[in-house]
């Protein structure tokens, strides 16, 4: 059985994480987000959503609205860029290393603990990043 929401590092237009909001968008509207998972931007925290909306210049809301409207999601990030912002070659790239190893010896490393504890992986040394977290629990090996 595949997981209803793609990894982080499946890309759209190739930019990490972007697919992945669109299908936690598509299924919170149709009631099927799997509990556990935060949609949107959360107060007081940046969340990857919100990083997304920021590299592209659009807001979650507006996103969102986008998103359920239908089309394809190289249909949406093409909105996006036109209502927002386009990140060159190397913004995107910036961009995809930045995501990629978030909470890998950063300030966020403490996050990454306490979640992988939440997940019952706090033993689990080869898990160093987000990335590898959201994997490690969406597609145990």
């Amino acid at each position: 059985m595949s997981f209803p929401i793609r990894s982080p590092r499946a890309t759209v237009g190739g930019i990490f994480v972007f697919g992945r909001i669109l299908d936690k968008i598509r299924l919170n509207a149709k009631g099927e987000l799997p509990d556990g998972y935060h949609l949107g931007i959360i107060e007081g925290k940046r969340t990857f959503d919100d990083r997304v909306c920021r590299l592209l210049g659009v807001s979650f809301e507006a996103l969102e609205a986008r998103t359920l409207q239908g089309g394809s999601d190289e249909e949406i990030l093409a909105w996006c860029f036109e209502n927002g912002s386009r990140p060159d070659e190397e913004h995107i790239a910036i961009w995809n290393g930045f995501m990629s190893k978030r909470g890998w010896n950063d300030e966020a490393s403490s996050g990454l603990q306490q979640q992988k504890e939440l997940a019952g992986l706090g033993d689990r040394a080869d898990i160093v990043t987000f990335f590898e977290l959201m994997d490690a629990e969406e597609r145990p090996i």
